[in-house]
């Protein structure tokens, strides 16, 4: 079901967290800290979700490979582009001695051969050929071809179950958002910036980073907050939250009176050709009716626009701006340590001013995600003193009390069908 609100800056009486039908009181914080409450995530969560692994670009032709490592599913994973053009995932191990197979992340091969002792299958998964053969016992080639881990692909997106038979499909684990979503345009899906870090905290918090606006006035206080607040709005207020079960969204608030300060020559040449309220934009105006074409992108057709944040259960984040689109990961090692993925897609510049524009984007992101992601930490470090037992989360927040509200649903569900309330 896809509940939203419209209001910038509501009362009570039209809140988000109520419309989503969401509990408003203080939340614990063992789910930011408990070794326990991971292993059940990793269980019953990570162990039963679909999980976004990556764009079809990247695996382009047969033979083009990936490699994702999971550390929270115990799990190293080869998706390969199948020379009849499917996209399939397998398990990275050998049939042999269990080696891990490919080492690299990512390249192209017509077959893939375990560095050990040469067994060698093909991008079908089969076993091709084994050294000194006839001196294994009852041994039957077609029993040890690579475990496949059942594939999807949806808008592009390649997904994977680690359940051996899943219990839902990719489109039923999707529902209403899958189909509101159908037909977003991905421009520059093959072109990206990628940033990477490891981060001792839970993974949860580095996601309810990215999931609210609220914090913007604080720690973008010089980056974003004169684009994204003014005297109506404070407080960067989301002008739209959304949700379809597990998965949510919400549309950030734009100042449309927001122009470059005089002294700010960089960000004034980069961008004189934008036609955007948005200082952090790959594209020119050009590019915008791409995505503002389509019904789902700013569905209330909001003035003062900037972008939409979707979070797709449990840890994927896909989020979409003037011009272009970017993903979040977020990769859980441990119940206080994350690998997290940041990706920024765009088309490759066609001519110098574009070139400079996605130059200062690239800046001024990282500058940006260093506000976000080095303040996550802390965060970490202050839950695990203890001192405070609960969050007090405002209506802004709604996207991560509903995340937590479900991770509690599918770990308390027998299975993924009930978690889901199919």
């Amino acid at each position: 079901m896809n509940i939203e609100t419209k209001s910038p800056v509501p009362g009570f009486d039209d809140s988000y967290t109520l419309a989503l039908g969401l509990d408003t009181g203080p939340l614990s914080t063992d789910p930011y800290i408990s070794p326990a409450h991971y292993e059940l995530e990793r269980e019953r969560v990570f162990g039963r979700a679909w999980l976004a692994m990556g764009r079809e670009e990247q695996v382009p032709e047969s033979g083009s490979y990936i490699v994702r490592e999971l550390e929270v599913c115990n799990a190293s994973v080869l998706i390969v582009r199948q020379k009849s053009g499917g996209i399939q995932a397998f398990h990275n191990v050998c049939s042999h001695r269990q080696n891990l197979i490919m080492n690299s992340s990512e390249g192209r091969a017509p077959r893939f051969t375990c560095r050990y002792h040469s067994w060698t299958f093909g991008t079908d998964g089969a076993l091709l050929s084994v050294p000194d053969e006839r001196r294994f016992f009852d041994f039957d080639k077609k029993k040890c071809g690579l475990t496949p881990i059942a594939t999807e692909v949806w808008q592009g997106w390649i997904f994977i179950n680690m359940q051996s038979e899943p219990e839902v499909s990719l489109a039923e684990f999707l529902g209403d958002f899958g189909k509101f979503y159908t037909g977003v345009p991905f421009p520059g899906s093959g072109h990206s910036l990628k940033f990477e870090a490891n981060l001792d905290a839970n993974w949860k918090v580095i996601s309810d980073a990215f999931a609210e606006s609220y914090h913007v006035p604080s720690i973008h206080n010089k980056t974003l907050r004169p684009a994204f607040s003014n005297a109506s709005n404070p407080f960067a207020r989301p002008i739209r939250a959304s949700a379809w079960g597990p998965h949510s969204a919400y549309s950030a608030f734009a100042n449309l009176e927001y122009a470059p300060p005089e002294n700010a020559l960089g960000e004034r040449l980069a961008y004189r050709n934008m036609g955007a309220n948005n200082i952090i934009s790959p594209s020119g105006a050009n590019e915008i009716d791409k995505l503002l074409g389509h019904p789902s992108i700013n569905p209330n057709n909001s003035a003062e626009w900037c972008s939409d944040a979707n979070v797709i259960f449990p840890n994927f984040h896909l989020d979409v701006s003037f011009g272009g689109f970017f993903i979040h990961h977020f990769w859980p090692t441990s119940h206080r340590s994350t690998r997290w993925v940041a990706e920024y897609f765009m088309e490759p510049a066609a001519d110098f001013q574009t070139r400079l524009q996605q130059e200062y984007y690239a800046i001024r992101n990282i500058e940006v995600l260093l506000e976000d992601i080095g303040n996550t930490e802390r965060v970490q470090k202050g839950m695990e003193t203890r001192a405070k037992r609960n969050i007090y989360l405002q209506d802004g927040e709604v996207i991560i009390r509903n995340l937590l509200h479900h991770i509690d649903r599918w770990i308390k569900a027998d299975s993924a069908r009930e978690a889901l309330d199919l």
